[in-house]
């Protein structure tokens, strides 16, 4: 299930049973049975996979967390107030630590610093041997993970205010608010930190960067523009993580577009395509790849946006945004199975059970295969046979 807050915090959120049922008034009628996940099909096998390791982080999962490769560790931590280092070949636990309390989202690492947050706004930081370095109060609540790099610790609360700290020692650096919608979409999001910048998607369906040693908004653009005459059908949001490959800088929206901006032109859009999901997107060097909100996975040509391929056969499964491995992308769903469709043409190639129930969190492309974390709180590695 996907989540809404209204006001300008993420406090009072309310559940749905499905994102697609916001379409006109199905959110109010009966079931008849057309949100129902589609139903686990045979199909010819065309790559073979394995589960590589497996190892515990915490318990549970939720939107805001997702795990950072780096190297050869990975940086991970769960609702439970788990956070830990783990080897990315073995998935043996170099450090593991606990929190006093729960955590809302994590973890963000630059390989010296690793930061989770809790419901309550407080933003936490470890050192690389699992010690706390320092502790802080971000201005609301944090369900996005923060991003760790250019000696700064960066959050984004749901005060819609985008806010970093000194990596050393926690001191706030810059903060830089923007008005938001009165109703905004908890789903799967994340920063990115990239050529000195500070890269986030925004509720209301902008796309901003920021430098990361001042604060100041270098570039905004639109990913999708509100629409609508009540607050639902003007709901939009930036998902999952802005993608860049080459000059392209790339994004999709809930109730928007996918749109795809040239960094060596002012951040010019040069293809947009009316399109709406609640997981995100991925890049290879000729597609980009989304699963739209009834989870129909799309592939468009990177060059144009035109639309190369569908595939329908997991449709309202929930989907995770996409990640590659070899000659495949690979999905999760909401019943702890990875799915890998042909890049190709989306055909169906494997499928692999990692349990735990509903995979949340993005799947990662790693040197060493496909890294879920999963809805109990574990890590897996998945590779090829």
């Amino acid at each position: 299930m996907r989540k809404f807050a209204p006001g300008r915090t993420w406090r009072g959120a309310v559940f749905l049973a499905s994102l697609l049922a916001l379409g006109g008034c199905g959110m109010f009628s009966h079931d008849d049975g057309r949100y129902d996940p589609a139903p686990l099909t045979e199909y010819k096998a065309g790559m073979s996979v394995r589960q590589v390791w497996s190892t515990s982080i915490g318990s549970g999962s939720g939107l805001g967390f997702a795990p950072t490769v780096l190297g050869d560790a990975v940086y991970a931590a769960t609702p439970d107030g788990s956070v830990g280092k783990f080897d990315l070949q073995s998935g043996r636990a170099i450090w593991k630590a606990k929190t006093d309390g729960k955590l809302s989202a994590g973890a963000g690492s630059d390989g010296t610093t690793t930061a989770v947050a809790s419901p309550d706004g407080d933003v936490i930081a470890f050192d690389d041997t699992g010690k706390v370095k320092w502790k802080v109060r971000a201005t609301s609540d944090v369900n996005v993970p923060p991003a760790v790099g250019y000696g700064i610790v960066v959050v984004r609360s749901g005060d819609y205010r985008i806010q970093a700290f000194d990596a050393n020692n926690g001191e706030r650096v810059w903060n830089v608010q923007r008005p938001g919608p009165s109703l905004a979409l908890r789903s799967v999001s994340q920063m990115v930190l990239a050529e000195g910048l500070v890269i986030t998607g925004l509720p209301g369906g902008k796309l901003m960067a920021i430098a990361s040693n001042s604060g100041n908004v270098q570039w905004e653009g639109t990913v999708a523009t509100p629409r609508g005459a009540s607050d639902l059908e003007r709901l939009t949001d930036v998902v999952g993580v802005p993608r860049i490959a080459g000059n392209l800088l790339c994004a999709v929206a809930y109730q928007g577009r996918i749109v795809c901006f040239d960094v060596t032109a002012g951040g010019r859009p040069i293809w947009a395509k009316d399109f709406s999901s609640v997981s995100g997107m991925s890049l290879d060097e000729r597609f980009a790849y989304s699963a739209d909100q009834n989870s129909v996975v799309n592939a468009f040509a990177l060059d144009n946006g035109g639309n190369v391929w569908k595939q329908a056969a997991l449709k309202n499964r929930q989907l995770t945004a996409p990640a590659m491995l070899g000659g495949a992308l690979a999905v999760g769903d909401l019943e702890g199975y990875v799915h890998f469709l042909s890049r190709s043409d989306g055909s169906l190639m494997a499928r692999l059970s990692v349990g735990g129930g509903a995979v949340v969190s993005p799947l990662q492309t790693t040197p060493q295969g496909v890294l879920v974390q999963t809805g109990n709180g574990n890590l897996v590695m998945i590779g090829t046979n």
